[in-house]
């Protein structure tokens, strides 16, 4: 058998075909070879660059250096805006392995992580990228970092923060001025640039941190770190400062600020002092208002809430937003218009019976007086604001010329005053009213312009900025809150130069004598509305009483009996406005009682210790009713008081049909 089978082997084939095997297996080797000595040249030689930096990428980090925020000073180096230390938990997703699960373990370590923390959290996580750390919770205690740090090896990722959180010394006191900066959402993310905010969590929100944020945010700067594979530093490699934000320095006068918020006493309202000689805001209040450091901390929804369905409306900034009737404070420029149209003359006596009919009309429109000022002369009756003096005042210009007098005052349109968005209130026109109700103007509707009622509305600031154009005889500057920026490394000081108003030119130059002798009258005159805050100070005030109606009163309803008998809130609006010393004025000054009833007794006396506190450095004037609400009971007063005050009511109360 086995020779048989020899007798058949074809050993030459065999030995070719295990020759080709084998040198088949060995171009197979050594072409798997060549592959991969090719690849080993393309990685250590072709891509060396490429992969050096992404080796180097695993073990060093550019972290963003955030610049310092600016600070916010008063005009007389109060601290109004600062930054104080804190500490931040933060993560950095690229280093963690499963965000969600560290998430709830820190909320074990840490309960004081709440829901809306977590949301935060999450909100941040989608537009941020994975390699930057992101803050889960801001400002912890030292009680928190320390039970962190007891757990801080179970959460590679994971770490505390210094930095700084802004703070707010004045608190609600200026919170409408000054605004706050919270955290940087989605939107903001569309408009800003991402490189200047590298490394910042929050942006400047409401008042001068938003209006002044390109000032206040600086640059950010750059330092390259050694991290461990737990992704721990280890040592910093290389560090780029950022510049720090500007400094500013502000108008306002922080104690001004404090006397006119509480002055106000339990009445919401508005308070706005200016320097009629260079435009300066020397005081900015809107009552309530709000806490800033709980948007710096965050709010939760619960807060926000509350906030929004609070009666007083504390976000409502009524300096600039809030729209207002002037009542009579607008009499003064009615006079001037008549003066300069020619149809008013000021020593020329108008009878006043306690109303105004017109031609053709059975309505009688009524003064608040109800009997009648008899015979008065421009002077008395912007002293005792005769409602049927400046009827016809309105009646014989017409509300075209009106309109072009009142817009030169700033009426109807924004002051531009460095804060967003101010209102400008509403100057009406015939045709605004056929625009926006497609009805005609009525003779009567110019009747009410001309007291300050019907569809004219005006804010708080444009009242301010108005008087100080009487108060300057026509010249003027634009309002403005910053008149110097600071350089916190250098140290120098940049001062912002006033921006003046295009003058209003009067015709006869003793136009504007005659205005303020009838201002003056008003708070030196005892028939004036305003003697109670006038007849005793110091210096001498300039100044005009306004009661705004909140809702009508019917023809055969005596107007002090409907104001007793409606809500609160339905109540007439208190209105003052005023300048000082009249003959060299310093200080010009609005203010807005809401619901007050009263100019006299509710508003005027906040704008004497306002006045006090800048002229004089203290208040001497104390009127214990002021800045009462009408259901507040009255101080007790002697009865000679009692009758003087009576005395004082019935000249001074300023009513209107």
């Amino acid at each position: 058998m086995s020779s048989s089978y020899d007798a058949i082997k074809n050993l030459h084939r065999e030995r070719l075909l295990f020759t080709r095997r084998v040198v088949a297996a060995l171009v197979l080797i050594l072409l798997l070879v060549a592959v991969l000595g090719l690849r080993l040249v393309e990685l250590q030689v072709l891509q060396y660059g490429y992969y050096e930096t992404r080796s180097n990428d695993n073990r060093m980090r550019v972290v963003p250096v955030p610049p310092v925020r600016g600070l916010i000073y008063d005009r007389n180096g109060a601290l109004l805006a600062q930054n104080l230390p804190s500490f931040d938990l933060v993560i950095t997703p690229d280093q963690v392995a499963h965000v969600n699960a560290t998430v709830a373990a820190l909320r074990q370590v840490l309960p004081t992580i709440t829901d809306d923390d977590v949301q935060r959290f999450h909100d941040r996580l989608l537009k941020t990228p994975r390699y930057r750390q992101i803050p889960l919770r801001s400002n912890l205690s030292p009680e928190e970092v320390a039970r962190f740090e007891l757990d801080r090896y179970r959460f590679p990722g994971v770490d505390v923060a210094a930095g700084l959180v802004r703070d707010y010394p004045l608190g609600t006191a200026a919170s409408h001025v000054i605004g706050y900066v919270n955290g940087i959402t989605e939107t903001d993310l569309e408009r800003i640039d991402p490189d200047l905010y590298q490394g910042l969590s929050q942006i400047g929100r409401a008042g001068v941190e938003r209006s002044h944020e390109d000032q206040l945010r600086g640059t950010p700067g750059t330092k390259i770190i050694e991290a461990n594979a737990a992704g721990r530093p280890l040592r910093e490699l290389n560090y780029q400062p950022g510049t720090p934000g500007e400094n500013l320095y502000l108008t306002i006068d922080a104690r001004l600020q404090a006397v006119a918020e509480r002055s106000l006493g339990d009445l919401d309202g508005a308070v706005v002092a200016l320097d009629p000689r260079n435009g300066e805001v020397l005081a900015l209040v809107s009552k309530p208002g709000y806490d800033p450091a709980m948007f710096v901390q965050g709010l939760t929804q619960q807060q926000y809430q509350q906030l929004l369905s609070d009666p007083h409306h504390p976000l409502y900034d009524r300096a600039l937003l809030g729209t207002y009737a002037p009542g009579s404070t607008i009499k003064p420029f009615m006079a001037f218009a008549g003066l300069q149209a020619g149809t008013l003359t000021a020593d020329k006596p108008v009878f006043c019976p306690g109303y105004l009919q017109l031609p053709g009309s059975s309505r009688r429109y009524r003064c608040w007086k109800r009997s009648g000022h008899g015979w008065l002369t421009l002077p008395d009756a912007i002293a005792q604001s005769c409602d049927v003096y400046f009827y016809n005042v309105a009646l014989n210009l017409g509300i075209d010329r009106i309109d072009q007098i009142l817009a030169d005052f700033g009426f109807g349109r924004i002051s531009g005053i460095d804060l967003p968005n101010e209102k400008s209130g509403l100057l009406p026109s015939p045709a605004w009213k056929q625009r926006v109700y497609h009805q005609p103007w009525y003779p009567g509707e110019t009747l009410n312009v001309g007291i300050g009622q019907g569809y004219l509305t005006v804010t708080p600031m444009q009242l301010a900025l108005a008087v100080s154009r009487i108060a300057m005889h026509g010249s003027g500057f634009a309002p403005h809150l910053v008149h110097a920026y600071g350089d916190p490394t250098t140290g120098r000081i940049s001062a912002v130069a006033p921006q003046p108003l295009r003058p209003i030119a009067a015709h006869d130059a003793t136009i504007w004598g005659t205005i303020v002798g009838g201002m003056e009258k008003v708070t030196q005159d005892p028939r004036g509305t305003a003697y109670r805050i006038g007849h005793d100070a110091p210096y001498p005030i300039a100044g005009k009483t306004g009661s705004a109606q909140v809702i009508g009163v019917a023809q055969n309803v005596g107007y002090q009996h409907a104001q007793k008998n409606v809500a609160l809130q339905l109540r007439d609006n208190a209105l003052f406005i005023a300048f000082a010393p009249a003959g060299d004025p310093k200080i010009a000054v609005a203010v807005i009682a809401e619901h007050g009833a009263e100019g006299a007794l509710a508003a005027a006396p906040v704008a004497r210790e306002v006045m006090d506190q800048y002229l004089l450095g203290q208040v001497l004037y104390h009127d214990p009713n002021a800045g009462r609400s009408a259901d507040t009971p009255a101080a007790p007063a002697s009865a000679e008081a009692g009758a003087a005050r009576r005395r004082q009511r019935s000249a001074a109360a300023e009513r209107h049909p």
